[in-house]
């Protein structure tokens, strides 16, 4: 019996000693309030449990190695970008929207790439038009191919694409492939794969997974980045993982997702491809001379007339970097503002930019799926609405499935497009690729497909939502309390 009364004393001797002395490191931490008081309750309130989870999600490492291979890698690439826009001659701000030139300024200072001047964008409003364009670059390819995404999947024009690669590195382009560890893990254990690397293809995961390594760096930093340079010519961002919908999370009870991608040329596909390689560096260790000599940046005329800046987010970078870009384009709307993202769980700032924008007049759209394949993320999502509709924010739900597009457009003037999520996910943990477009044109065609989204969705009525049953608050409200961990 003593010894049983001995080791429930030390027992609950280390556990409040290590329960004491989180909390004092999440504190002293200086993390966003509510990310602080999330900590705070799981590691207080669940015994060893919440020490093991802060340790192993709270905080953001990527392992020391790795970080300081990243610093070390980093200013070369930066300056890398910097010697392309020296090729160009400076945008005339005049000619575009009136909070364009501040928008570029704070993120060029925080992210070091500029923007750039010429360049020409097609908006792929659909997956079907992004592989047919797609297959055609990878056909058409001379020297390299280089794609990154979070998830490869195979079935339908996915396989398509494998093949195709698998024909341009046989003819001799130096082909470059780098997917997340989790999101793309089943392919990359796949034959397909295999005979990827059997026909020469350079394939490796990013951000490997393992129970070793979650000793050292979080293993939920995730690279959800979707690029594709073709010969340093063409580039393609935007929210499409390399998937086909029809093939894809068909069990998941929400339809089809529902993406769009931009293709881009000019000279923003030299920072995108120089994103992409900065991204291989960290992973292989290849050598940035080599690199040089094999990445295919090379520079490229000015094609048409839109600025496009790259904005390379995630962990290496200040934590609240690309929010920052984010709160910067939703106060400098006069007129209008929309945004689609299927993940919404904003924090409270971001609320509050939202409310009021609305409530200084701005006629504020947010667009999100009806539906969503994230228990966590339905219920923390419903709980932050409720503060949008009461402000005079409108939120759409979309019906047609999925919708997976991430996008802002800004008085019709400029907007944001890629793979950044409204969630704090995107916004604080993961690599993310996004585009600022600095251009009338493009932001109508994106204006337009977003109001298409639009036209096949139901607007949330304030009315319901306070009418919903007791159980349903219950569940937002207290996912509400975890959605700064979500």
């Amino acid at each position: 019996m003593d010894q049983v009364y001995l080791f429930s004393t030390v027992l609950f001797a280390v556990d409040t000693v290590v329960r004491l002395g989180l909390s004092l490191r999440i504190i002293m931490r200086r993390r966003p309030i509510g990310v602080t008081f999330a900590w705070l309750a799981i590691v207080l309130s669940l015994p060893f449990v919440g020490a093991i989870c802060y340790l192993t999600f709270g905080e953001l490492r990527l392992g020391n190695r790795r970080a300081e291979w990243a610093s070390v890698i980093h200013q070369p690439f930066e300056e890398w970008v910097a010697s392309v826009a020296q090729r160009h001659p400076n945008i005339n701000w005049t000619t575009r929207g009136v909070a364009c030139e501040s928008l570029a300024r704070l993120s060029h200072a925080v992210f070091g790439v500029p923007a750039l001047p010429g360049n020409r964008l097609e908006l792929l409003p659909n997956w079907e038009t992004v592989f047919e364009r797609l297959i055609a670059d990878i056909d058409s390819a001379r020297r390299t191919c280089h794609l990154e995404f979070y998830i490869w999947s195979q079935g339908g024009l996915a396989d398509e694409v494998v093949d195709a690669i698998g024909r341009a590195a046989r003819r001799g382009v130096i082909c470059r492939i780098l997917l997340d560890d989790v999101g793309s893990r089943p392919f990359l254990k796949s034959e397909q794969a295999r005979a990827l690397r059997d026909a020469g293809v350079h394939l490796h995961a990013a951000l490997p997974v393992g129970f070793l390594r979650m000793l050292f760096y979080r293993v939920d930093l995730r690279l959800h980045r979707k690029i594709v340079v073709v010969d340093g010519e063409v580039a393609y961002t935007g929210s499409l993982n390399l998937v086909d919908p029809r093939f894809f999370k068909q069990d998941a009870g929400v339809g089809e997702w529902v993406d769009a991608m931009v293709r881009v040329e000019g000279p923003a596909v030299e920072a995108l491809g120089v994103t992409f390689l900065e991204d291989w560096e960290l992973e292989t260790s290849e050598g940035i001379d080599q690199l040089r000599q094999t990445g295919d940046i090379h520079e490229l005329p000015e094609v048409g007339s839109a600025a496009v800046q790259t904005i390379p987010s995630g962990p290496v970078f200040e934590s609240k970097a690309v929010q920052d870009v984010l709160l910067m384009t939703i106060y400098g709307a006069r007129q209008e503002l929309v945004l689609t993202s299927p993940y919404f769980v904003p924090d409270e700032v971001l609320v509050a930019a939202l409310c009021t924008a609305a409530r200084r007049g701005v006629d504020v759209t947010v667009v999100v799926p009806a539906e969503v394949d994230s228990f966590l993320v339905r219920y923390a999502s419903q709980a932050y609405k409720g503060d949008l509709l009461d402000a005079g924010v409108k939120v759409a739900l979309f019906d047609g499935g999925l919708l997976h597009t991430k996008s802002v457009t800004v008085d019709g003037e400029y907007s944001l497009f890629g793979s950044l999520n409204l969630d704090q996910r995107s916004l604080h943990l993961n690599f993310e690729i996004t585009l600022a477009v600095y251009d009338r044109f493009f932001t109508k065609e994106l204006r337009d497909l977003q109001f298409s989204y639009i036209a096949e969705s139901t607007w949330m009525d304030i009315k319901e939502w306070q009418n919903r049953p007791a159980h349903v608050r219950l569940k937002e409200h207290v996912m509400r309390l975890v959605s700064p961990l979500l």
